[in-house]
């Protein structure tokens, strides 16, 4: 069954608040997949693990209906409160356990979500729910990020992964399948038209305050703050004054460029 990781209503709010979109190039490099497979245009578009919807939104602006699905209520509230466009809806379900047809979804995705999913269930669902011909793109973001920022980018860089490396030590042992760089994930995709794509790169325009609380926003910073809330706290209050002043800026709303690599699985069902 999915691990469950993200329930809590104030978790949600933070991971509402901060979490970023899909980044320009890993949406170029799904839709330029589907376009080859000739899989859009397409009627129905289903986003597993949605969270509180920042894939999703993006799924609306190339399909007539989509669906996000996540086992979290606390986040799926969160999806519904957050304006949205009219063709997407939302509703709670596990990953393993799809409320849909056989062979009645055109596209399937996951974004920075199948790592806590049953693995194995989840990609026979996939395969029961698509479609023949239909796409599946599972994609994450890795735990290799870097900062820039004028000319002190690897000075902020290092504070940032300094910080980032203590909350990694709280990370779940799912984590292995993101480190990996979704090996294990391709390997039990279903389909015999299928590939793997590891250096995607994007920017996310962020603000301080984006980056410290994407890092609040993570599993392991929340397990991190269980165990420790006094020193999970002093961590983040002290690596936001540290990236200030190595910026040398007083404002947390001042801008950084926040970089990413993606991995994203993608596959194409047969007829």
């Amino acid at each position: 069954m999915t691990t469950q990781m993200f329930e809590g209503k104030g978790h949600a709010a933070v991971y509402q608040k901060y979490r970023f979109a899909p980044g320009i190039v890993l949406k170029q490099t799904i839709l330029s997949y589907l376009q080859e497979k000739k899989a859009i245009p397409a009627e129905l578009a289903v986003d597993v693990g949605c969270g509180s919807g920042q894939g999703t939104h993006f799924l609306g602006e190339h399909f007539k209906k989509v669906v996000g699905t996540d086992i979290s209520e606390a986040q799926i509230q969160e999806a519904k409160d957050t304006p949205g466009m009219p063709n997407i809806s939302y509703l709670v379900c596990p990953a393993e356990e799809l409320p849909f047809q056989d062979a009645s979804v055109d596209v399937l995705t996951s974004f920075t979500a199948a790592h806590w999913f049953d693995i194995g269930k989840f990609m026979r669902e996939a395969d029961r729910v698509v479609k023949p011909g239909g796409c599946v793109a599972i994609s994450t973001y890795t735990v290799d990020m870097s900062l820039r920022y004028g000319d002190c980018s690897e000075k902020l860089t290092k504070v940032f992964r300094e910080c980032w490396d203590q909350i990694l030590k709280y990370s779940h042992d799912r984590l292995k399948y993101v480190l990996d760089n979704y090996q294990e994930i391709f390997d039990a995709l279903p389909f015999s038209d299928k590939k793997r794509v590891t250096d995607i790169y994007d920017q996310i325009p962020m603000t301080v305050e984006g980056v410290v609380g994407y890092m609040e926003s993570s599993s392991s910073y929340q397990t991190f703050k269980k165990n420790d809330p006094k020193a999970a706290t002093s961590l983040l209050q002290e690596t936001e004054k540290r990236m200030l002043e190595t910026m040398g800026v007083s404002s947390r709303e001042t801008p950084v460029e926040f970089w990413v690599r993606h991995v994203c699985v993608l596959g194409c069902k047969g007829l």
